[in-house]
């Protein structure tokens, strides 16, 4: 989490690619392929949910307005999942692989719908 002064935490839940993350500013996170290149700004605008400041917004399903800018550093593969497929007593085996490509972003602010 970032602290701001004082010891406040500011972060905020974003959707983006069906699945729901929790970030504050300066973190990086891995989250469902963007069509974006490497070093270009990324707006996401499906923001849930912003807490810091001694005051906390919940959308209704998302806060108008709001919105969580970050960098994108390029895409990542995660881990290989093995499918191993077979028909016992009848000599069918086949076994295939996948890897899922990730745009891995640097998370720079989080902007509320008063600012």
């Amino acid at each position: 989490m970032h602290r701001l002064s004082g010891g406040v935490k500011i972060y905020a839940i974003i959707e983006t690619g069906g699945k729901q993350y929790q970030v504050a500013p300066k973190q990086t996170v891995e989250v469902e392929r963007l069509p974006v290149s490497e070093g270009d700004t990324v707006e996401l605008e499906r923001v849930l949910f912003i807490t810091g400041d001694d005051n906390t917004v919940v959308g209704n399903p998302v806060i108008e307005g709001a919105r969580v800018i970050a960098k994108s550093l390029g895409e990542v593969k995660g881990d290989k999942v093995t499918v191993f497929r077979y028909k016992p007593k009848k000599r069918h085996r086949k076994k295939t692989g996948h890897r899922h490509v990730y745009t891995r972003l640097l998370i720079n602010d989080i902007v509320s719908s008063g600012a």
